[in-house]
C-alpha cells in the first residue's frame, strides 16, 4: 500500500471523528481503573447500557481496593442488565490479583496486564492505549468493519493476523487514543449504512438467540437472586418458569464456575 492511500485513509477516519465522534464518560476520564472497568463492560454490550451502569458501578466500587474487598453478590446486583455475568466475576478476581500481586496498581506493560484474570489480548492493548497513550495494534468488531470495507472488499475468510498487519501499516505517528476511538466510531457509522461485513472474518461466529437459550436461563437465575436474596433451589426453579432439568443443569454449571454457592439446599451469590 502506498503512502498516499494511507494518508487519505487516515484523513477520512479522523475527519469523520472530528465531525461526528461519540462522547463517552470513559473517554473523558482516563483513569486506568475506570478504563479497565469500562473495557470489560463494553465486551458484547451496547454503549448505552454501559453509560448507564458505569457511573453506578464506579460509585460503589471507586477503586481496585473497594472492588477486591466487595462481595460477589454486591457486584452482581450492579451488573445485572449488562449480561455475561462471568465478566463481573473476572473483574473481582482481577481486582484481587492487582491488589495482592501488584500493590493495587494496574501495570502499564501489556505482558503484565495479560496476567490479570479476565484481561486478554484485545483488552490489555486497549487499556494500555487508552490509559497511557501507548502504541499497539488491536481489533474489535467496529474496527474490523472499517478495514473490511476499505482494504478487503473482495476477499473472504480474512484472518485477524491479516487485519492486524493492515492496522499496523495505517497507524498514525501519534495520538493513538484518538485514532482507535475514530476507527470505532467510523465503524459504527459504516454499520448504520448497512456496510457491516464482519462475516468476512475467518473468526466470525453468529451469536445464538438469547430467547430460550441457556444464557437466558443463567441470566434469569442471577437476576432472581439479586432481587430476592438467598433462595432454596426448588423455589427458584419453580419461580423462573423454565424447564426444571435445564435450569438445574445451569445452576450446577454456575456453582462449578464459582458464580453461585450452595449450602444446605440454599443458593446464594456469595
Amino acid at each position: 500500500m502506498n503512502k498516499k492511500k494511507i494518508t487519505e485513509f487516515q484523513a477520512l477516519v479522523l475527519n469523520y471523528y472530528k465531525q461526528s465522534g461519540r462522547v463517552f464518560s470513559w473517554r473523558r476520564n482516563l483513569v486506568p481503573y475506570r478504563i479497565w472497568v469500562s473495557e470489560i463492560m463494553l465486551q458484547q454490550t451496547q454503549t448505552s447500557r454501559v453509560e448507564e451502569k458505569l457511573p453506578l458501578f464506579l460509585k460503589q466500587f471507586p477503586n481496585v481496593k473497594s472492588l477486591a474487598e466487595s462481595s460477589q453478590a454486591d457486584i452482581l446486583k450492579i451488573w445485572v442488565g449488562l449480561g455475561y455475568n462471568r465478566r463481573a466475576l473476572n473483574l473481582k478476581r482481577g481486582a484481587e490479583y492487582v491488589r495482592g500481586e501488584l500493590n493495587g496498581r494496574l501495570p502499564q506493560e501489556v505482558s503484565e496486564l495479560e496476567k490479570i484474570p479476565g484481561i486478554g489480548h484485545y483488552t490489555a492493548r486497549a487499556i494500555a492505549t487508552f490509559a497511557w497513550g501507548q502504541k499497539h495494534t488491536f481489533v474489535e468488531t467496529n474496527i474490523r468493519t472499517v478495514y473490511f470495507n476499505h482494504f478487503f472488499k473482495n476477499k473472504e475468510n480474512v484472518t485477524d493476523k491479516e487485519l492486524l498487519e493492515m492496522v499496523e501499516k495505517t497507524l498514525p505517528k501519534e495520538n493513538f487514543r484518538e485514532w482507535y476511538w475514530a476507527l470505532m466510531d467510523y465503524g459504527v457509522e459504516l454499520k448504520r449504512q448497512g456496510k457491516g461485513k464482519n462475516t468476512k472474518s475467518r473468526h466470525y461466529t453468529k451469536q445464538s438467540k438469547f430467547e430460550g437459550s441457556d444464557r437466558q436461563i443463567r441470566a434469569a437465575i442471577v437476576r432472581f437472586l439479586t432481587e430476592h436474596g438467598d433462595t432454596e433451589i426448588e423455589t427458584l426453579t419453580k419461580n423462573l418458569g423454565f424447564d426444571i432439568d435445564r435450569t438445574e443443569k445451569q445452576i450446577q454449571k454456575q456453582i462449578d464456575e464459582g458464580m453461585l454457592f450452595l449450602e444446605k439446599g440454599v443458593l446464594s451469590l456469595g
